[in-house]
């Protein structure tokens, strides 16, 4: 499987998906870290990918994608942004449309 067919499982595998440094409870940078707990305000679910588990994806995200930084957030395939676009939307309340119209929010019992 060549890395863009990787790319498009994992972006295929969840609504959401956070390509992220580190993990949702161990982020190895302080953009992952800002955008999870972003994601976690709005009980989002999600799926995280560590990139330092597989330098192959980690460097053909970038192209893949056409954003050279991480975290990358994808919501039904689509790039949605990084840290900064993330917490944009958060303070907005457009993450939670978004997130919301992808069907990746909790529903409130």
């Amino acid at each position: 499987m060549d890395v863009v067919e990787k790319i498009k499982g994992e972006i295929g595998a969840a609504p959401v998906v956070l390509f992220m440094k580190g993990t949702p409870d161990f982020p190895q940078c302080g953009f992952s870290a800002q955008t999870v707990a972003a994601l976690r305000a709005l009980g989002a679910q999600f799926k995280a990918v560590n990139i330092f588990e597989d330098p192959e994806l980690r460097e053909g995200l970038k192209r893949y994608s056409n954003w050279p930084t991480y975290p990358q957030l994808y919501v039904n395939g689509e790039l949605l942004g990084g840290c900064d676009i993330t917490l944009e939307m958060y303070q907005s309340g457009e993450l939670e449309k978004v997130l919301s119209g992808a069907g990746a929010l909790a529903v409130p019992a």
